[in-house]
């Protein structure tokens, strides 16, 4: 075991253990073993990084391998899509290879098992052997072909090969036993006929092996130490073991199968066939739509691979299935883009604002910070004139002392500019705000409670802002018997928004991404130009599904709440175990906690500055809770200022990075 290593998941057990056990380290080879049938998923990322992962950690090469052996839903562009995801991610493979160059290989070992007894020609309809197959509990029976002659099997699966028979009239299976109790063991299909094109082979074969047949053998033939794939293959793995039986030679690596716990992810589909239909029906722009949980798609939308990679380390490496909260991946990308994604300004909902004490002719260029997680990362310049776009939520005529934001007679601080005050408002024919009419003040030292974001009319360059949700609405859309997967399907999953930002945002290229001040992370995308501006939203500032519950069953009978107590006590219960969280259910209480924090005031916060330095967990969740208030337009004190100062300089890792979250 290595030194630097604290713990081991239980694949990196097996290595180290086999190792232990006299493998050579340099014997050790992987490999990912896509089809390229569809675009890869968020549930690849999870193999992808495995594999590779070990690949890195033990400096061992890792094959990209293609399983390519159904031509009837192979295409190219799935071969290039699939090299493109992985070396997004930043993964290096060893070598790019296919199942496809082994075919000849394969027929030959095909031909000895035959030669051997081992293998035989079946020419049954598949509904027959279907029922001669048995079931879990009934063992299967013996087919009509199943004792042919060795010569007539040699004799067939020549004319298989040459093409002298029709797709469906004959197949070659193993000969293992009907009675097996593993029923993939009851004699397998290694080979059937296909006249179809094959994307590299062209028209030489019209007969293609079974991914049982290739997988193995193709592992043996590139050497690899350790195949390894999802669960679902477990009762496959005594079927690898017999076709390697067959073919091995002792003096070379025998590899082995072992499984992990594929990615499951709530809101999310990952079957391929159910993703093709999406869009096949429309239902999407493409495998890279932004809404898809395709890598392209992640990539599309402003997913960075440091916040996918994390995701995959976080989740870890299982032996049993289970479903990963998509908040988990939210959260991963909201810190990535935290630290490294400019910050600039951006209006969705735009009012008119009009400065009435300042110059008409005016124009200032004020210094903006562009990421206070980077001091490296320096200012720029905006432009600040007599009118304004502000948020049209940023204001109401009349609010209580818990809205920080403007309001008639209240004052705000505008971002990297000066206070206003609304002195009164425009309205239209139907009563809607048309313009809100301020005064300013050139002391900025004076305190007050909200800051906002806004742009110059006379600078802002207009937008397309495509604002993406989930696609599906329920938790798990393909687990329902009696409902097809489609009847889920979020009909808010997209909102295209005209939208204004600020200049600087003409000198962007696509795949550019940037936080929208107060309003959450969002990206160049690929439809952008010079005379046109397209933004995705990647992910909100916050989880604006955490507090989402399934709908109440009419038919069950009312129960008491079982949580009454205040917001601000709810928030401190999380504090006594936050910093001991795993980290997938520190992200759901954080998003928990940011919920809770919208139905408190400031001064019920403010006590908790004085918390205990021992007490670190309580004085994260007062961080979390202080962010939302900042978020919402609460201005800061010298209070606030002190606490997270103090917090900067504390030991607790996680306790810092909230507190830098909030510079």
């Amino acid at each position: 075991m290595s030194e630097d290593r604290k713990s081991l998941n239980f694949i990196e057990q097996i290595i180290e253990e086999d190792l232990s056990n006299g493998m050579s380290k340099n014997k050790l080879r992987f490999r990912f073993p896509p089809e390229p049938n569809g675009y890869l998923h968020i549930g690849h990322t999870k193999a992808i990084g495995i594999s590779f992962g070990l690949g890195e950690y033990y400096n061992a090469p890792v094959n990209l391998r293609f399983d390519d052996t159904n031509p009837a839903k192979e295409e190219q562009e799935y071969v290039d899509a699939i090299k493109k995801d992985v070396a997004w991610l930043g993964y290096k493979w060893d070598k790019v290879l296919f199942s496809s160059d082994y075919f000849q290989q394969l027929y030959d070992w095909a031909v000895i098992l035959i030669k051997e007894g081992k293998a035989y020609v079946d020419s049954q309809s598949s509904e027959a052997m279907a029922e001669q197959k048995g079931t879990p509990t009934q063992p299967g029976v013996d087919g009509p072909f199943r004792n042919r002659s060795i010569e007539e099997n040699l004799a067939l699966f020549e004319g298989m090969k040459a093409g002298e028979f029709d797709e469906g009239e004959h197949i070659l299976r193993a000969k293992i036993d009907m009675q097996h109790t593993n029923m993939l063991m009851r004699d397998p299909i290694m080979y059937r006929i296909l006249k179809k094109h094959h994307h590299r082979t062209a028209n030489d074969w019209c007969i293609y092996p079974m991914y049982d047949w290739t997988h193995g053998e193709s592992d043996y033939i590139e050497q690899i130490s350790h195949s390894l794939c999802s669960l679902e293959f477990k009762p496959h793995r005594e079927l690898y073991d017999w076709f390697l039986d067959q073919i091995v030679d002792t003096n070379k690596l025998r590899p082995k199968q072992r499984e992990f716990a594929r990615l499951n992810l709530s809101y999310t589909i990952m079957s391929k066939r159910k993703l093709l239909k999406l869009v096949e029906d429309g239902i999407v722009n493409g495998w890279d739509d932004p809404r898809m949980p395709t890598i392209s798609g992640l990539r599309r939308r402003g997913y960075t691979p440091n916040s996918l990679r994390k995701f995959v380390e976080t989740v870890g490496v299982a032996k049993r299935d289970n479903v990963i909260d998509v908040s988990l991946l939210e959260f991963c990308i909201r810190e990535d883009l935290n630290k490294t994604a400019p910050r600039v300004m951006a209006v969705l909902n735009p009012v008119k604002l009009v400065i009435t004490n300042y110059p008409e002719d005016k124009v200032e260029w004020m210094d903006a910070e562009n990421n206070p997680e980077d001091e490296s990362a320096g200012f720029r310049k905006v432009p600040f004139s007599r009118e304004l776009y502000i948020e049209r939520e940023d204001f109401k005529e009349e609010a209580s002392n818990k809205f920080f934001r403007l309001k008639t007679g209240g004052e705000v601080r505008l971002k990297n500019a000066y206070i206003i005050k609304a002195e009164n408002v425009k309205k239209d024919a139907e009563g809607n705000i048309t313009e809100i009419r301020c005064t300013y003040s050139e002391d900025t030292s004076k305190k007050v409670k909200g800051t906002l974001h806004w742009v110059s009319i006379k600078h802002a360059l207009k937008a397309e802002v495509r604002e993406y949700d989930r696609l599906f609405n329920d938790e798990a859309p393909d687990s329902h018997q009696d409902k097809d997967f489609m009847e889920f399907l979020n009909p808010n999953s997209l909102k295209i928004i005209e939208a204004y930002v600020e200049p600087s945002l003409k000198e962007a290229n696509i795949g550019d991404r940037f936080q929208f001040q107060r309003l959450g992370y969002f990206n160049m995308d690929d439809d952008s130009t010079s005379d046109s501006l397209v933004f995705n939203k990647t992910v909100g500032l916050r989880d604006t599904w955490a507090k989402q519950k399934p709908k109440p069953n009419n038919n069950q009978p009312k129960q008491t709440p079982q949580n009454n107590r205040p917001a601000i006590d709810q928030i401190k219960s999380y504090g006594k175990k936050y910093d001991r969280m795993p980290e997938d259910k520190q992200a759901k209480a954080k998003a928990e906690i940011q919920e809770l924090a919208k139905l408190v005031s400031y001064d019920e916060v403010e006590p908790l500055f004085n918390t205990s330095v021992k007490k670190s967990g309580t004085r994260i969740i007062t961080m979390i809770t202080l962010g939302v208030l900042l978020q919402n337009g609460l201005e800061k004190n010298d209070a606030i200022s002190n606490f997270i100062a103090k917090a900067l300089e504390d030991k607790n890792i996680l306790l810092v990075q909230e507190a830098k979250a909030l510079l």
